[in-house]
């Protein structure tokens, strides 16, 4: 069994780093030349940065500086009780940025972290040159009633809105297991090392409630001022280069669930479709993964 520090702080070609940013302190794992392109990867629920674990290695190997760093509430990055909501998390990530010495960074994010990823261009413009996301549908048509999003998704979304019980059920049940295995194509067997590193992390104080938060305030606020706000300000088109990549075995977002993005890309925007993965790109496919962001990269304007 993993024990905590061991699944926080796992060797390889990279370093780890606490970043202060926003007010909050953030884990943060560096790899790749000072001088190369920064590169910001987001990871999903209930990751945390060793999600990108694949990509990490193989981005720093072309030069790029990468940074993938534990979001608000998860891993070893700060739990607050409050202050999750998108808006705040995105100026987590802008400011992870300007600490790291830079003005602007490509964004990468996957499942919640890709909500993340879409929202740096509107709501922090300043600080993102390019997005890519993977398995995460705009949020404008995302938080409408008739998502498109799958039963197992609804279902799951549904589950975490009560107090307490979702918590018991990621520290002490089996949640983490149904979740990487539902999120992931018919048939895959989540790896063992998997499973014990975002099972042991989930067990972190407070991590099993702070990571939810996210998750509650996208469901609770669209009836509120603040989530009125924010999707507002999402309606306003993304002006800076889109990479959208799905599973083509994705049990959570189906593909109806992406038919309105390009309303919402007045940038440039590029599709993808990776088939026979499921939701859980970046360790499902993590070949495939990181050559289109190679390709995606190397394509950007200079």
């Amino acid at each position: 069994m993993a024990t905590d520090q061991g699944a926080l702080w796992q060797d390889g070609p990279w370093e780890h780093r606490f970043v202060p940013a926003n007010g909050a302190r953030f884990h943060v794992v560096l790899a790749g030349p000072e001088s190369g392109e920064l590169v910001v990867l987001l990871h999903g629920f209930p990751q945390f940065w060793w999600a990108w674990r694949a990509q990490v290695a193989a981005l720093a190997e072309e030069g790029y500086r990468v940074a993938a760093m534990d979001l608000r509430g998860f891993g070893a990055s700060d739990k607050p009780p409050i202050g999750h909501s998108t808006p705040v998390l995105t100026a987590d990530v802008a400011g992870v940025v300007r600490s790291l010495g830079r003005e602007q960074a490509v964004v990468v994010g996957h499942d919640f972290g890709g909500l993340l990823a879409w929202s740096m261009p509107v709501l922090r413009p300043d600080s993102t040159r390019a997005v890519a996301v993977l398995g995460a549908p705009h949020p404008v048509p995302l938080l409408r009633p008739n998502n498109h999003l799958s039963s197992r998704a609804r279902a799951f979304l549904a589950r975490i809105q009560v107090p307490w019980f979702p918590e018991r059920a990621l520290r002490r049940g089996d949640l983490v297991a149904r979740v990487l295995t539902d999120a992931s194509a018919p048939g895959r067997r989540v790896p063992p090392e998997e499973l014990r590193a975002y099972q042991a992390v989930m067990r972190m104080p407070s991590v099993a409630h702070t990571s939810l938060e996210h998750l509650r305030w996208l469901v609770r606020s669209t009836p509120r001022p603040d989530g009125r706000r924010y999707l507002a300000a999402m309606a306003n088109p993304v002006q800076v280069p889109v990479l959208s990549v799905r599973g083509g075995a994705d049990r959570w977002t189906p593909p109806a669930a992406f038919a309105s993005d390009a309303a919402y890309v007045e940038g440039p925007l590029r599709t993808a479709v990776v088939r026979g993965a499921g939701h859980l790109l970046p360790e499902e496919a993590p070949e495939e993964v990181t050559d289109l962001l190679l390709d995606f990269l190397a394509a950007l304007p200079r």
